[in-house]
């Protein structure tokens, strides 16, 4: 299945379109569970309000990270190779490693770091299997 690759549409239209879908599934996240964790909490008023949108905010923007870096980079793993073929979980498997070290980096925790890279590694490398080829 060899593609032009020169044709396509370019990696960061990709991360962008990705950030903006799975950043705002981040924001609504981010609202059920401020909003749950405030009630839990005890949090009222103006404090819950606060809480609640520096959840929102966390959460989306972690999200919105987490896809641009993830999509990026497997779009320029592709673009590298020039080829979409049975090596493409591959691709999400290094594209998942590279976008949970960035994320389990802004903990400066290297054993954060490793399990969020295995983790996001071998979840985007199942999620991608699970898809059908284009």
């Amino acid at each position: 299945m060899d593609t032009e690759w020169s044709k396509d549409v370019p990696c960061s239209s990709i991360a962008v379109e990705s950030i903006i879908s799975v950043g705002t599934g981040g924001l609504i996240w981010g609202s059920c569970a401020g909003s749950y964790d405030a009630k839990q909490i005890g949090l009222t008023g103006i404090p819950r309000a606060s809480f609640v949108a520096k959840t929102v905010g966390k959460y989306g923007f972690q999200c919105g990270l987490f896809a641009g870096i993830f999509s990026f980079t497997r779009c320029g793993i592709r673009r590298y190779r020039k080829k979409n073929d049975w090596l493409e979980q591959v691709n999400a498997l290094v594209a998942g490693g590279v976008a949970g070290a960035a994320i389990g980096a802004g903990t400066r925790n290297w054993k954060q770091v490793a399990l969020m890279t295995a983790f996001l590694s071998g979840f985007c490398a199942i999620a991608d299997q699970s898809t059908p080829p284009i």
